[in-house]
């Protein structure tokens, strides 16, 4: 049945005294307007898409160093210059009255040579002086250090062949279980590890300083041959310092694209106060963050907002700061609402951070801050209530992407007396590690995998601490 005339309003004796002709025109009229109707909700649909499309590459455009995970050296000439550094009115070179540094005398039996040097004459009236051998007062003494000649320390080992009395076969000398079975002995191992692990030179930086101070030939090969010697002699090592950092209180993790034998792998990174982990792996996602990690560990991690890390125990996982002030200033950047909220985010970190370095000073305990009358605590509730309201309607990628629900500065920081509001030092460690890989050939073995991640966690753990 027609049920144009009752969507139109038109009574049904009007509309069947209406000619037949004009009922057509009707019609097509109203078809005309249903058409234009579909066409201006699918045009509208389109602009708004458009306008956040727009949106999101102004944002895009307007992202530096200091609203973005950007480094500085992408800034572009637009980007606001960086807080130049406060004039102390110290002069260059040693403070008035700083503690003097010294290069301590060497001991006595470090002493490889002594010679005695005695004036030749008297300057005042030109005495000869060479028959005065012993001294009017305390000698001066000048130690002088210098590099000796070093050449490589070549052992023959020549493995000889008898012929046996009883039986008449032929019996060659095995090799020793002190003799390497290469060309080259465990220091030279030692030496190429130290060299291109912890002060990152390429392998073919390597065999020059070989040649060069040493008179030590090695070709690229062997470079890379005594890396896999040094991995299988840094996996306990690497063991033990995997042991070492799943049972302390706070670890902070990150991740960092990593080439292994023209693979796209990834560097993990675990930094704690005694010790620091690397991991090399295929992964980016949950499995090699739980391998990581360790089903033990049982500490208060920090991390970036990267999707597996929001799978940690909220209670225990602290995001980075440094991050958060970053998504903040874009908030502010972005103008309009984001702006306001961006700015009362700002202003409740800077109070954060006052109440820590107040607590951190001595001036507060730290129960003052966790009072429920407390600033901080307002603080806390009015930020759950800013990301209840704003993760519905947020720009992409200005706001945490996690839950609400999830407060783990408050939380983390409560927990653990020591762990402060702080950014992790992981990027320090990561390039650290990752200084030589740009020139670096390495081979696609597992082993070479172990020499790059062991190698880079035998070395001093960063201080955690430098980043106040």
């Amino acid at each position: 049945m027609d049920d144009l005339p009752q969507r139109l309003g038109i009574p049904d004796a009007d509309w069947a005294r209406t000619p037949t002709s004009v009922q057509a025109v009707v019609r097509a009229l109203v078809q005309v307007v249903q058409d234009q109707q579909l066409q201006l909700h699918a045009a509208l649909e389109q602009i708004a898409t458009l306008q956040q499309r727009v949106a999101d590459l102004e944002a895009r455009l307007k992202s530096h160093s200091q609203n973005s995970s950007k480094p500085p050296s992408s800034d572009p000439p637009s980007a606001p210059p960086r807080p130049a550094r406060v004039a102390r009115g110290r002069q260059t070179g040693g403070q008035k009255g700083h503690p003097r540094h010294e290069r301590p005398d060497p001991e006595p039996d470090h002493i490889d040579a002594v010679r005695d040097h005695f004036p030749a004459q008297c300057p005042q009236c030109q005495t000869d002086l060479a028959d005065r051998q012993h001294d009017a007062c305390a000698p001066q003494v000048q130690f002088v250090w210098e590099l000796p000649e070093i050449r490589p320390f070549i052992t023959a080992h020549t493995y000889h062949t008898v012929c046996c009395p009883d039986c008449g076969d032929l019996v060659t000398a095995e090799r020793p279980p002190d003799v390497p079975p290469g060309a080259f002995g465990a220091r030279a191992a030692a030496g190429v590890a130290l060299l291109h692990g912890n002060y990152h030179l390429s392998h073919r930086a390597v065999t020059r300083l070989f040649a060069d101070f040493f008179g030590f030939p090695i070709s690229l090969g062997g470079v890379v041959d005594l890396q896999q010697v040094a991995s299988a002699a840094l996996a306990p090592v690497y063991q033990a310092i995997r042991a070492v950092v799943v049972q302390q209180d706070r670890a902070n993790l990150d991740e960092t694209g990593w080439k292994e034998g023209g693979r796209r792998c990834w560097l993990w990174t675990m930094v704690t106060a005694r010790a620091t982990a690397f991991l090399i792996h295929s992964s980016r996602a949950g499995p090699a963050l739980r391998q990581l990690i360790g089903a033990e560990f049982a500490g208060i991690t920090t991390s970036d907002r990267h999707r597996p890390y929001l799978a940690l125990d909220p209670a225990r996982h602290q995001l980075c700061w440094s991050h958060l002030l970053r998504n903040f200033q874009a908030l502010v950047d972005r103008g309009g609402r984001p702006a306001i909220w961006g700015a009362d985010l700002l202003a409740l970190s800077a109070l954060i951070f006052a109440l820590w370095h107040r607590y951190r000073d001595g001036q507060i305990d730290r129960a003052t801050p966790q009072q429920p009358w407390r600033p901080s605590k307002r603080a806390c509730r009015y930020c759950c209530w800013w990301l209840a309201r704003a993760v519905p309607m947020r720009p992409k990628g200005c706001v945490p992407s996690c839950s609400p629900t999830k407060r783990p500065s408050g939380r983390s920081c409560g927990r653990s007396g020591s762990n402060r509001p702080i950014t992790s030092p992981n990027g320090r460690c990561a390039a650290r590690c990752c200084g030589g890989r740009a020139v670096s050939a390495r081979r696609a073995t597992p082993v070479a995998a172990l020499w790059s991640a062991s190698s880079a966690s035998a070395r001093p753990a960063v201080n955690s601490n430098a980043t106040s």
